[in-house]
């Protein structure tokens, strides 16, 4: 059980250190569209070894139309997953992308209290609303000095939690049709193909020749190759409870990494908020779960 659990922890730590990551990039100058794509494309790489693997061992990939349209569209669930997130990032801050993005569960709970497939109750409306406070603190929208926030950055976080949902609803529903590491690359390469239409030509091909391009490689290999090995080898050990309560250490070193390596600075409204959203995040997902196995 120790392993399945340090696995996790593991994969969230390095989604975490990518995100801080992303924020250096960024200030060298390198768009969020480009480090989506590379960090994408080295992830790619990493589950077509994973693939080759598989193959060896004698199994069979198994590419059904179901499994390659369901992971279609969770690779354009991951874009916009990580282009949002970076966006928010340099409009924003690392604590404030990291948090908005962990509000995704919000979002789906209300879309499955429209739907009829989740039951309100108080003490999930407790938790939505506190939610929504911890956001309040979190992004200073309680402040009434105009540019104290940025609009642009608090909505590209929360699409970010939006795009977040899909690749979750896509990528389990992909699951019920193929292995995970075919799917996994199905989904990294729509999600390549479609950020190839996105980035400037010239400035990707300068990469590899760049003086940060074993920062690149860095970012990618913990952003979306190893991380996700780790994560999903350790979850088929670990309840989806416990997942997502040891996944919030990613906001943590991420917000850790903008403070200490960034030099982001956080106010104790911030702080507050940070942790009232965290908390009932990962509160909802313990009561949804608890309904589940009834």
């Amino acid at each position: 059980m120790l392993l399945p659990i340090a696995l996790v922890m593991a994969a969230a730590f390095q989604w975490g250190l990518a995100g801080g990551l992303a924020g250096q990039l960024m200030t060298s100058g390198w768009s969020p569209e480009l480090l989506t794509f590379w960090r994408l494309l080295v992830g790619l790489l990493c589950m077509l070894a994973w693939v080759a693997v598989i193959r060896l061992q004698g199994y069979s990939l198994n590419l059904t139309r179901p499994l390659v349209a369901w992971s279609a569209l969770a690779g354009l669930g991951v874009t916009g997953n990580l282009t949002f997130y970076f966006i928010s990032i340099s409009e924003a801050s690392v604590a404030v992308a990291v948090t908005l993005m962990y509000s995704a569960p919000v979002m789906v709970y209300f879309v499955s209290f429209a739907r009829g497939t989740e039951r309100p109750t108080t003490l999930k409306l407790g938790a939505i609303a506190a939610i929504v406070v911890g956001v309040v603190l979190l992004t200073g929208l309680y402040r009434t000095t105009p540019g104290a926030f940025s609009l642009w950055g608090v909505l590209a976080g929360l699409l970010s939690g939006i795009s977040y949902s899909v690749f979750i609803f896509a990528f389990k529903s992909a699951g019920s049709h193929g292995r995970t590491p075919v799917s996994l690359t199905v989904a990294f390469m729509a999600a390549v193909l479609a950020l190839a239409f996105l980035v400037d030509p010239a400035q990707a091909v300068s990469v590899p020749l760049s003086p940060d391009a074993p920062l690149f490689l860095l970012f990618g290999l913990i952003g979306a190759g190893l991380s996700f090995l780790c994560y999903f080898i350790g979850l088929r050990g670990v309840l989806p409870t416990m997942a997502a309560v040891v996944a919030m250490i990613e906001p943590v070193t991420a917000t850790l990494y903008g403070v200490i390596g960034l030099g982001e600075a956080l106010s104790l409204a911030e702080v507050l908020g940070m942790i009232i959203i965290l908390s009932s995040v990962t509160a909802l997902t313990v009561m949804s779960h608890r309904e589940s196995v009834r």
